[in-house]
């Protein structure tokens, strides 16, 4: 498979497949990076720049709304995830622009495709009930369920380097122990309300 040239920019977040991320772009580079996108409707990669990334991942990110312009050109916007990419190299410019550019290979996840089963499915429906949550959508893949659990960044990049087993494994466990801890605040509220 043939590496591809996109343009890039390094921050140490890690989107996962599908979840929607918001940025503030005010660096010059990455201002014209938007105005890019914006222009030709391309999508950028964000590498994972941290020390835990020794598998060199990132996520191909999409522009999908600016919410504010500032009058310095600074602005806010969301971005969603589409899929998880292998970095090759990094450069320091993408072809004639100040942003940086990457070899990537693309792991063309199905992000409504990837189901989790249904242990962590049953697990998921207590999280939002606990959450006060009782209509979710039907069709939530695995990757949407992660991205709701609030995994920090070495639970996220564990999660995506795992096999599909494992990739449920450890939602299952990270659901677990945010149903417990949501438990335990129910029960600190009622002992309180008793008072």
């Amino acid at each position: 498979m043939a590496s591809v040239l996109i343009p890039m920019f390094p921050l140490t977040i890690l989107p996962l497949p599908g979840e929607l991320v918001p940025l503030h772009i005010f660096e010059p580079r990455y201002k014209e990076l938007l105005l890019d996108v914006e222009t030709n409707d391309i999508a950028f990669g964000i590498f994972f720049n941290h020390t835990i990334n020794h598998g060199r991942i990132g996520s191909l990110m999409k522009l999908e709304s600016v919410i504010k312009r500032y009058p310095g050109g600074e602005s806010d916007i969301i971005v969603r995830c589409r899929d998880i990419f292998s970095m090759g190299t990094l450069y320091r410019t993408y072809k004639t622009k100040m942003y940086p550019g990457g070899d990537v290979d693309f792991w063309k996840i199905d992000v409504d495709g990837t189901y989790a089963d249904e242990k962590v499915a049953t697990l998921f429906h207590e999280f939002l009930k606990h959450r006060g949550i009782h209509n979710p959508p039907i069709s939530q893949g695995l990757y949407h369920k992660a991205s709701e659990v609030n995994f920090d960044i070495q639970e996220r990049y564990n999660f995506l380097m795992a096999d599909q087993i494992n990739k449920e494994r450890l939602l299952a466990e990270k659901l677990r122990f945010l149903i417990h801890v949501l438990q335990q605040e129910e029960k600190s509220r009622d002992v309180f309300h008793l008072n």
